[in-house]
């Protein structure tokens, strides 16, 4: 890839992405095959005066042999060094990167119960960095660059060299460097998706109602003091900084146990490094209640029973069906790109700042208002072309929110 656009996208994650201030840490949790990348944003981190920069590096292929072959007690267990490696920074003030750039089915032929052990064990002990992130204590960005296993998967008929030269192509028209000033570019971006925050905000919606031709049929409660959120967010300092890059989404929590109907996945979930796929979930009063997966149905099984909180929904986001993402008619196998081209939802964790004053909340006064808490936070896709979704106003009336897959505003 031209190493001008690659130094572009750099500077524009850590301008943008984090909005690294004078004096603060920048940690970035890279996969082993992006280091030459990782290497750019950190030089960019240091140029726009970052104190340090420190990376965290993940090494994926290691990982698959330590699920093969290692005692299963270890997968019960989190090291002690790594939890305070992310507190300590966490607690300090430091800004989050995170490289999402997987092999989608790496571990396909891995035990399923082995990683979601791993993974609960991981969820556990770094609940307090979680939940600083997910409340917008620290600024955090999550963003993608192709690597040779994963950009295979996105274009299989292509030799790696190309598949990976079209990821990238892919990337970063989504991303907004190929356009002549990406800072430019993404303020304007920010401006209409504050046209659809006014939309849902102003309607003040008590039930969003969802139906399509795939199956879905599915009404969701939202509390009283919800509110719609999308593009930039900000610290409590008052720092913005933009979660995912890329990002097409308004989004808010729905209420614990407002959920009923059905919905069927409209892509593929990567999960863990296995691919979860035509799938199905049926809610009454807010709990999963009956799943079906044509693929990875253990995989979904173990996400579902992580904890009670996982059995509900954290998260509904609309996202029109002709955004940039959806339009490019790529099937990414990264939630990243796959959930901004498409209306999702999410199982587990709700975000607090997606209520009034939540941020400020314990998780008991959360509770009591009805938002979901758990391990997990796992978004899946739902839009389609024909989807119709229509809100209902706490007095009753009824307003179209989308129609044939975009909004009605």
């Amino acid at each position: 890839m031209n190493q001008s656009m690659m130094e572009k996208y750099a500077s524009l994650i850590v301008q943008i992405g984090v909005n690294i201030q004078p004096g603060q840490t920048l940690v970035i949790n890279s996969p082993i095959e992006c280091a030459a990348f990782t290497r750019l944003v950190a030089q960019q981190a240091y140029a726009q005066g970052a104190r340090d920069v420190v990376i965290s590096w993940k090494d994926e292929l290691f990982g698959k042999i330590r699920f093969l072959q290692a005692p299963e007690e270890v997968f019960s267990e989190f090291p002690e060094w790594q939890r305070e490696f992310y507190l300590s920074y966490a607690r300090r003030g430091a800004a989050f990167v995170s490289i999402a750039a997987s092999d989608p089915e790496l571990l396909k032929d891995v035990n399923p119960q082995r990683v979601a052990k791993a993974q609960k064990a991981s969820n556990i002990a770094l609940e307090e960095y979680r939940e600083k992130l997910m409340s917008n204590q620290n600024a955090w960005c999550v963003v993608s660059i192709p690597t040779d296993s994963w950009a295979v998967k996105v274009f299989p008929a292509l030799p790696a060299p190309q598949a990976v030269a079209a990821l990238w192509e892919a990337i970063l028209k989504a991303v907004r460097v190929d356009a002549p000033d990406p800072v430019a570019a993404w303020e304007k971006h920010k401006e209409n998706l504050q046209k659809s925050l006014e939309f849902m905000n102003s309607h003040r919606f008590r039930f969003l109602r969802y139906k399509n031709s795939l199956g879905t049929d599915f009404t969701v409660e939202l509390p009283e003091d919800h509110l719609w959120l999308g593009g930039s967010e900000r610290t409590p300092g008052g720092i913005e900084f933009i979660a995912n890059m890329p990002t097409e989404e308004v989004f808010t929590l729905p209420k614990k146990d407002g959920a009923n109907g059905r919905v069927v996945s409209s892509k593929p979930l990567n999960y863990n490094g296995t691919v979860i796929d035509k799938f199905s979930l049926t809610f009454q009063q807010g709990k999963v209640v009956d799943f079906q997966a044509e693929k990875g149905y253990e995989v979904l099984q173990q996400l579902i029973h992580t904890d009670e909180g996982a059995r509900y929904l954290g998260e509904v986001a609309l996202v029109p069906y002709d955004s940039p993402l959806s339009r490019a008619n790529i099937l990414f196998l990264n939630t990243l790109f796959d959930e901004n081209a498409s209306c999702h939802l999410a199982l587990g964790k709700a975000y607090p700042v997606c209520l009034k004053n939540g941020d400020r909340m314990s998780k008991e006064e959360l509770s009591r208002k009805g938002v979901n808490d758990s391990l997990v936070h796992v978004d899946f896709m739902l839009g389609t072309e024909d989807l119709e979704i229509t809100g209902t106003t706490a007095a009753g009336q009824e307003i179209p929110v989308f129609k044939n897959g975009n909004f009605s505003i």
